[in-house]
């Protein structure tokens, strides 16, 4: 069967594709901070103490200060303002004044120039990042959990506000705004440059973001948001003086790319880089145990149309479907008359989709008076329908625990969840305990943890459901390659009266023993979520129009499940 072609025309009119390549600067290992200076770029390379000057268009690097990496060494935080370079070291924020020239118009630094690093403000802890507007700096310092500002003539501190994230983050400052990256939340915030509240905030579609700033593109004629990354990954090396020869190693990734936002304040979330991806799900009979079966329907859930995922096709792959709705859900329904011994088969669908990453800006203060929930959302999202344990002393115990008096839903939900993060760690199992096993355990799949989350929820008054299905492999620079997930994933969506279905990741924000947990997946998902069957299942089997116990005839000893994904373009919100 031929492959989906996907065209341009093909987009709604709210995404468009977008070409602005990825920035890889030739002999660099972990860049941090980023300014503009005339048409180029600078950032730092904090391992080799580089400060260097990067063509956007071109990825040429120049190292600008030759004579001088060993005081740049382990410097993260850049700042350009008028004719001053402001560098975040150590503890203490440096200023290089009257370094900056204009040459034909055009502000410009020197290769080799002498920076003379003068002492502007020491801080008790590290200074991760630093911004200048006019006469006023601005610090981010992850230990103190502030963004500290100071006056820029004098030194002297003028406010502080608490930093939106709980990662080093870095600054930049434009106009009326501030603008943070977290490394740990992956996460880019905008926040009233007055008042430090958070305006909206939006996921990165790479991790370990540690730098970012606006370059004014000379091409676009608008301002584009770059922002650099810096971690690391694995890759398999050739040594031929081992045995064998293959050994899995780490290396330095580094690199600066593009971040697209837009925020759509009516519906109450902000959208980031987009991707059109192909999703193939594909099952091969092969079973463990031959069946002589009669009239056998075998149902696979299809991708849903939601706020951050739209289908533009769906296409049957091996055996034609029929679609059915499910509870609202779209559902491909493959039939077998008569499935003899010895018969195999390939079936399944691949669809294209456009998927964002999604971040819901509602706080606390906005669901303080709901109204109370439906009769059937209570009836069917209250209610223990999948072995969730709820009428157990542990789970019982662990509902009332985990919530205290807390009454706002939203801080509820949180509350849950970290509750949830402090008692259990991420381990994979070939099979599903029940809430009150898994919470006495301590470890637990994302299942398991999605499992308690439920329990604990609904004991608690709150609508919620599974959603998942899988996860796109998260490489979005690897383009029109086949990728394979190496697991299904689950998470959760909670309903806020009046408002509607929010999502929760189930485990993945668990990143550190009793937290500080990051708050990227409360209410957002990454572009790489593929939203499949929400609150139905996933797939399941009917013979003579009778759904069939998974105990009698199991999915898993009749077929091997087959799931590919390829990254066809990035988009851009319009």
């Amino acid at each position: 069967m031929s492959s989906v072609t996907p065209s341009v025309t093909a987009l709604p009119i709210a995404a468009q594709v977008v070409d602005l390549p990825t920035i890889y600067p030739i002999g660099v290992y972990a860049l941090h901070g980023i300014a503009h200076l005339g048409f180029h770029l600078l950032s730092l390379d904090t391992v080799r103490g580089y400060l260097l000057q990067i063509d956007p268009t071109t990825n040429n690097t120049c190292v600008l200060n030759p004579r001088q990496t060993d005081e740049f060494l382990d410097a993260t935080g850049l700042a350009v303002w008028c004719d001053t370079l402001w560098i975040a070291r150590g503890e203490t924020i440096y200023r290089c004044a009257d370094v900056i020239q204009i040459k034909d118009g055009i502000p410009t630094l020197s290769p080799g120039q002498y920076l003379p690093l003068q002492p502007f403000v020491t801080l008790p802890y590290t200074a991760n990042g630093v911004a200048v507007w006019e006469s006023t700096v601005y610090v981010t310092c992850q230990k103190a959990g502030y963004i500290f500002i100071f006056d820029a003539a004098t030194g002297r501190e003028i406010t502080r506000f608490p930093a939106p994230g709980v990662g080093i983050e870095n600054i930049a400052v434009r106009d009326e705004e501030l603008w943070i990256c977290d490394t740990v939340e992956q996460s880019v915030y905008c926040l009233e440059r007055a008042t430090g509240n958070v305006i909206f905030n939006v996921l990165t579609p790479f991790p370990d973001p540690t730098g970012l700033g606006f370059y004014p593109h000379p091409q676009l004629q608008e301002d584009v948001l770059y922002v650099a990354y810096a971690g690391l990954e694995p890759y398999i090396r050739d040594n031929p003086n081992a045995n064998p020869t293959y050994e899995l190693e780490m290396r330095d990734r580094t690199f600066i790319h593009p971040l697209y936002t837009k925020l759509y304040a009516d519906q109450s979330y902000a959208l980031s880089n987009g991707y059109l991806v192909e999703m193939s799900y594909v099952e091969e009979l092969q079973p463990l145990e031959e069946v002589d079966v009669e009239q056998l329907e075998w149902r696979i859930a299809l991708p849903a149309e939601t706020d951050r995922q739209k289908v533009h096709h769906v296409e049957a792959i091996g055996r034609p479907f029929e679609e059915r709705i499910d509870d609202g859900q779209r559902v491909a329904v493959f039939r077998f008359d008569n499935l003899k011994p010895g018969e195999r088969h390939i079936f399944g669908w691949r669809a294209l989709l456009e998927v964002w990453s999604i971040k819901y800006q509602f706080t606390p203060r906005q669901v303080e008076n709901l109204p109370p929930l439906a009769p059937d959302l209570q009836a069917r999202y209250l209610v223990d329908d999948d072995d969730l344990a709820m009428d157990t002393p542990v789970i019982r115990r662990a509902a009332k625990e985990a919530v205290g008096t807390e009454t706002n839903i939203l801080r509820q939900v949180y509350r849950i969840r970290n509750y949830v993060y402090d008692r259990l760690s991420y381990a994979i199992k070939p099979y599903i305990d029940t809430p009150d096993v898994v919470l006495e355990r301590g470890t637990g799949s994302c299942g398991e943890y999605l499992g308690v989350l439920l329990a604990l929820c609904r004991l608690n008054g709150i609508a919620c459901r599974t959603v998942g299905r899988y996860k796109c492999p998260p490489y979005p620079d690897r383009r029109n390659l086949p990728l394979q997930p190496d697991f299904n994933h689950v998470w959760m969506e909670f309903y806020l009266p009046g408002v509607g279905w929010l999502p929760m990741e189930s485990n993945p924000d668990d990143v550190q023993e009793r937290g500080p947990y990051p708050a990227r997946f409360f209410m957002g998902l990454a572009w790489y979520h593929a939203e499949v069957g929400k609150g139905i299942s996933f797939e399941n089997l009917r013979v003579q129009g009778k759904p069939v116990n998974r105990d009698d005839v199991s999915i898993g000893n009749l077929a091997l499940n087959h799931i590919r994904f390829r990254i066809l373009k990035e988009l851009k919100p319009v």
